[in-house]
């Protein structure tokens, strides 16, 4: 008897209905078994296997690396090769901590083991090469603490987050003290190398003459600006906590809540590194307006920070940081287009969609005031 398309699925397109029939088919362990056994599809088999249980099992793997980080396993292998009875020494631990970590450790490519002595692995020099990825590591107990109860926080049930109590300009009115700018300030530019490094290698500031970064933090990325780009008169934008005490003969510090004071005017080029996902489209959009009214005829705005998947989603910014910026409550993760969409409707053309070298850290937009 031929099979009869359900009512509901009868007009779908067909490679809808291609990808269902597959799902269906899948769906059955028998036949999931068998296509482990046979020649052909063995390897397609056991590589969703393992990555099902990469899913599966992924918090655990995070949780060696934060070990790894906060007992000092991998900073004190950076410093030699140790034995495991070193690494008991050196990281005060005891012997059945230091084996288990060390071997969960290897497992992930962390840390390699030669004879007796442990030496780094490839994923863990590089854990520590890469600049502020220990400190995003070690921040991360906080996102850990707030995805506890994912559903809780994606249905936005809890009224306050760690992440939106470790971000003190998250939560409008909060009274904080230095100590809370100083912790987020000290995260914010040890995360940024990277992210100055591949957005000024997309920049072309052509006959620019003066360029600000608006909550550019402890000035990392307008440093980075002036390193590129030595003509130009290079200031940035923070609140007043954050640049209390800045000295900087390359750059100049200025102190503003761009929520609520008028932008300098005066630049012909502004910059937004990592801002707009902290941020909800009301609050983006009366940043963007400001933007453009500061900004001459011809002015060029350049936007940098990670972004979540156009059509396709993507882990780095539908998964990872689209539940960051949701944690810290004010917070949103968009697309190019979204953020094109969003330029366009605060009257700035021209816009133009980088390639990303490392979309990890960023992807880099510009746009330019026409009129």
């Amino acid at each position: 008897m031929a099979s009869v398309d359900h009512p509901r699925t009868a007009t779908l397109p067909w490679r809808v209905k291609l990808r269902h029939w597959v799902s269906l088919k899948l769906n059955n362990f028998n036949t999931l078994y068998r296509l482990g056994r046979l020649p052909i599809t063995r390897y397609f088999a056991r590589r969703d296997a393992e990555r099902l249980f990469d899913l599966v099992a992924g918090f655990t793997y995070s949780q060696v690396l934060y070990a790894s980080v906060e007992i000092g396993l991998l900073h004190h292998l950076q410093k030699r090769p140790m034995t495991a009875a070193d690494l008991v020494l050196a990281c005060q631990s005891n012997p059945e901590t230091i084996a288990m970590l060390c071997r969960a450790a290897q497992a992930l490519g962390l840390i390699d083991k030669s004879a007796e002595h442990y030496t780094l692995g490839r994923l863990g020099a590089a854990t520590l090469a890469v600049p502020g990825l220990v400190e995003i590591i070690s921040h991360h107990k906080h996102l850990y603490a707030d995805l506890a109860d994912p559903l809780a926080l994606l249905d936005g049930a809890r009224e306050a987050t760690q992440m939106s109590e470790f971000w003190p300009y998250v939560l409008s009115g909060a009274s904080r003290g230095s100590e809370d700018y100083r912790k987020y300030s000290a995260l914010m530019s040890a995360t940024q190398f990277a992210v100055a490094r591949d957005t000024v290698a997309q920049l072309a500031l052509g006959d620019a003459t003066r360029f600000l970064d608006i909550g550019g933090g402890e000035g990392v990325f307008a440093r980075a600006v002036k390193a590129r780009f030595s003509h130009l008169d290079v200031a940035y934008m923070d609140l007043p906590q954050v640049v209390a005490g800045a000295a900087s003969s390359d750059v100049t510090p200025i102190a503003g809540n761009f929520q609520e004071d008028e932008l300098p005017k005066g630049y012909d080029v502004i910059s937004l590194v990592r801002i707009l996902f902290d941020h909800q489209d009301a609050t983006v959009l009366a940043l963007l307006d400001k933007v453009f009214h500061a900004l001459p005829i011809g002015g060029q705005l350049a936007i940098s920070e990670p972004m979540r998947g156009d059509e396709n989603p993507t882990k780095i910014g539908d998964c990872y940081y689209a539940l960051y910026c949701h944690a810290m409550k004010t917070g949103k993760a968009r697309s190019p287009s979204e953020i094109k969409f969003l330029l366009e409707r605060s009257g700035f053309s021209q816009i133009s969609i980088q390639k990303a070298n490392s979309p990890e850290n960023c992807q880099v937009i510009t746009a330019f005031r026409k009129k």
